[in-house]
């Protein structure tokens, strides 16, 4: 039984192993408390919009993943999203208001409502273009100026 149980912690932690070696993520030392957090750092949006990756890192990445490509029947891809790049103005509003919307995300539909992400249009602008330039999409960016009409309803 001893045994079995340590087969077990072993092969869990091979694929744990496996798993962050292949999906890039990597240990970074942000000397905060002698802590060690683990960021992802191999996308160019990364740099470019720093903010947008933090605020996604924090409220996206669990539906979306790291990856971008979602949960399949579940949460929806942002990676390739035709959805996405139609309207980014759609996106910053369901990432300040939420979204109980059906969508239809490169021919799979997805239901599961999208709880607000943000509280400021700043802040929805900033991981809106990160995640339209993030994985290799090439969405290009919204302004402040272009979401001026979207509305903050809670």
């Amino acid at each position: 039984m001893k045994t079995n149980k340590l087969l077990l912690f072993a092969l869990i932690i091979g694929i744990a192993i496996t798993a962050i070696t292949t999906t890039g993520f990597k240990a970074v030392d942000t000397n905060t408390d002698d802590s060690i957090s683990m960021i992802l750092q191999d996308d160019p949006a990364d740099a470019k919009y720093p903010k947008g990756a933090k605020i996604y890192k924090e409220k996206c990445i669990i539906c979306h993943q790291a990856s971008g490509e979602g949960i399949p029947g579940a949460f929806p891809p942002l990676k390739n999203s035709d959805y996405l790049m139609a309207d980014p103005i759609r996106a910053v509003a369901q990432t300040l208001n939420g979204s109980h919307e059906e969508m239809v995300v490169n021919g799979i539909t997805y239901t599961a409502p999208m709880t607000p992400q943000v509280d400021t249009k700043e802040d929805a602008v900033a991981v809106i273009n990160y995640i339209l330039n993030a994985w290799g999409n090439k969405g290009g960016t919204v302004t402040l100026d272009d979401v001026k009409a979207v509305n903050i309803v809670r």
